[in-house]
């Protein structure tokens, strides 16, 4: 059997280990070949194939990005997209396709199933908020780095006495900003799924400097926005999913606040740097494990499914049950962290 590999949509710390656990296993274990697809859905349209062997994927585990590339392609969007995608496939002699990607990757998979395409879908978003998972790899490196930067803005903002904020990913979910700012000491923690209200944040910095704290940290997700507002957006432009771009909730933010308290207002803007790099020991073992699950998918011949972590066990659930979902964070968490605001 002849398998393509994929990964579809934004880069995520673990994409590579993936590569290496779905290789290993399917070459040494099942005795088949395996294509890479570059640059996603990109490269099935386009006839863009590498072949991934036991020494291209030696040494690529602490890798960050991806070696096959990732775009952020519709196939849906082109004339005969999927069409193409299929004779690419079939002259190209390829009989599944293991598709790492979010929403967007996997609905496409989930689409391209009902022409015939033979997928099995792994979970990749450093936004986390994929449902019928409990963790998506990337996820843990991304906090793991706002948290450092949480770690080392805290000693320069003290140092000045200045309100810093550091905006991270997340576009509808703030599952980024809720677990970095929690472990990183925040004093605001702002998320897509409660608006906020410019004069509680205010209130909380207030709070702080009537303790003689004469400095706050605040944490917002890009999709954050106010109450009875709109979100924030960093250009109109969108993307073939239909995606706004998002950005500068950040700086709207520092604004509201120099105007409302007078202290001096500072903005970071995390961005790509939760992306890139060598992916934590956590998502390097995740990666791992769904690679397995999923080449080991294949080989049962289950397909229209996607690996995923329940608990502490690998499982599978339908794709059709996933597309189109949204998980959200747990307010209970949110709860958690709002003791320590202000």
């Amino acid at each position: 059997m002849k398998v393509g590999v994929l990964s579809g949509g934004g880069d995520a710390p673990g994409i590579n280990a993936v590569f290496r656990a779905i290789v290993r296993k399917g070459i040494q274990n099942y005795g088949y070949e395996i294509v890479g697809i570059r640059d996603g859905w990109r490269g099935l349209l386009e006839g863009e194939f590498l072949p991934l062997n036991l020494n291209t994927v030696s040494g690529i585990l602490p890798r960050g990005g991806s070696i096959l590339g990732t775009s952020r392609t519709n196939p849906f969007k082109r004339e005969k997209g999927p069409e193409t995608i299929l004779e690419n496939a079939e002259k190209t002699g390829i009989d599944a396709v293991v598709v790492i990607g979010g929403d967007d990757t996997l609905s496409v998979a989930y689409k391209m199933g009902d022409f015939g395409l033979k997928c099995v879908g792994i979970p990749k978003t450093i936004d986390n908020d994929l449902a019928g998972t409990d963790y998506t790899f990337g996820f843990n490196t991304a906090v793991a780095i706002a948290t450092e930067a949480l770690d080392r803005l805290h000693t320069t903002a003290e140092a000045h006495n200045r309100v810093i904020i550091l905006e991270v990913m997340g576009r509808y979910t703030g599952h980024i900003a809720l677990e970095a700012g929690l472990a990183g000491g925040a004093d605001v923690i702002l998320i897509p799924e409660k608006p906020f209200d410019i004069d509680e944040v205010c209130e909380y910095i207030r709070r702080r400097q009537e303790r003689g704290r004469n400095f706050s940290l605040i944490v917002v997700a890009e999709g954050a926005k106010p109450k009875s507002g709109k979100e924030i957006v960093y250009s109109e432009s969108i993307d073939e999913f239909g995606h706004i771009s998002l950005g500068g909730v950040g700086y709207f933010l520092g604004k509201e606040i120099e105007k409302c308290t007078g202290i001096e207002t500072r903005v970071v803007v995390l961005g790509h740097l939760q992306r890139g790099g060598s992916p934590t020991a956590f998502d390097r073992i995740l990666a791992t494990r769904f690679g397995i699950a999923a080449i080991d998918l294949v080989h049962e011949g289950k397909f229209g499914r996607m690996v995923a972590i329940q608990g502490n066990k690998i499982v599978s659930v339908p794709l059709k049950d996933v597309v189109g979902k949204r998980k959200t964070v747990d307010l209970e968490l949110y709860e958690i962290a709002n003791v320590f605001f202000g």
